[in-house]
């Protein structure tokens, strides 16, 4: 009999994996929901609130890498989401779900269109492909006039909540559900069709899976969720500027994956934290020096951590090891 989308289906799932980081998780989510009465500085509240809104994108750019397709063009389809609900909120007044729903949907529809298109590139092609896409998006968008603001941006966007901590605990249940969504759908049958696409087109075609159609249904999954992320950017920062959607932000999450460690669910998530919280709650002053700070962060972990920061744990266990072997040879 197939588990239900339930807390124990996902509780056993996890278990079954790694019991120990499945408690570590169940600590950090803790540690967040407590947070705010410790320490409820505005500031510290905020970057925390982006920093999960460049986890719901890190995420969604790693749901697309899955299938094989190097996505260049992710940052533009968040900044397609953030100008949609920018666009809704300032012109038509609508409300920040309305807005988050209607976002997904249109970034969601692009995508697939997209997919659709470049659906017979794979790889380098892709990647290519993608990005000249995603340049297009930024220069349509800075040439928008008023309806965008052109290259100066759009502001006087309605925000969700005045208050920090309100704010803080909204994005943190919206990236919370998005991380249960997106973990059931990776280990599902669709996920493991997608995964073995990216092994194997051939392989995969060969016993029957439609390349394509999850080749798309990748790119339209990541748009869905880019597109959220790319809504609640908008509202908590209430401007949005074609700059913050350049390839620039693209490579951003893809450091953001490769630093934390692709090839793991909770990859993106460690990687996004340490690259985007750390620096801006540690550094404040030297923010300017952020892109060399991850430039080196990825050289480093490339050279000595190849699975990401992930790995740190089997790399100490595996040195402890290797030390009691000695010891008892």
């Amino acid at each position: 009999m197939n588990q239900g989308f339930t807390f124990n289906s996902i509780k056993g799932s996890l278990l079954g994996k790694n019991r120990i980081a499945y408690y570590i998780g169940i600590c950090v989510l803790l540690f967040f929901f407590i947070l705010p009465l410790f320490n409820d500085s505005p500031y510290v509240l905020k970057m925390l609130s982006l920093t999960f809104i460049y986890i719901m994108a890190a995420m969604s750019f790693r749901v697309i890498t899955l299938s094989g397709q190097i996505p260049l063009a992710h940052a533009g389809f968040m900044g397609v989401g953030a100008y949609c609900a920018a666009m809704l909120s300032k012109w038509l007044g609508f409300p920040f779900w309305a807005n988050i729903f209607i976002s997904a949907i249109v970034t969601t529809l692009l995508g697939i269109i997209i997919g659709l298109i470049f659906s017979r590139l794979r790889a380098l092609y892709y990647a290519m492909g993608s990005l000249f896409f995603g340049i297009g998006i930024i220069s349509i968008i800075s040439v928008g006039g008023d309806l965008t603001g052109g290259s100066t941006g759009l502001a006087g966007i309605k925000p969700i909540f005045t208050n920090a901590t309100q704010n803080f605990y909204l994005f943190l249940g919206i990236t919370l559900l998005i991380l249960i969504i997106l973990y059931r759908f990776e280990y599902s049958r669709i996920g493991t069709k997608i995964k073995a696409v990216e092994q194997s087109y051939q392989i995969a075609a060969s016993v029957g899976i439609n390349e394509r159609y999850y080749r798309v249904m990748a790119v339209g999954v990541g748009c869905f969720f880019v597109g959220i992320a790319g809504a609640c950017y908008a509202h908590l920062n209430a401007v949005v500027v074609p700059t913050s959607f350049s390839l620039n932000t693209t490579l951003l999450l893809a450091i953001y994956t490769l630093v934390g460690g692709q090839l793991s669910f909770i990859g993106p998530i460690l990687g996004t934290f340490v690259l985007q919280f750390v620096p801006l709650y540690f550094f404040r002053g030297f923010q300017m020096y952020s892109p060399y700070v991850s430039a080196l962060i990825l050289l480093l972990v490339v050279y000595l951590l190849p699975t990401g920061l992930v790995g740190i744990p089997q790399v100490i266990k595996s040195k402890f090891k290797r030390k009691s072997n000695v010891h008892a040879s």
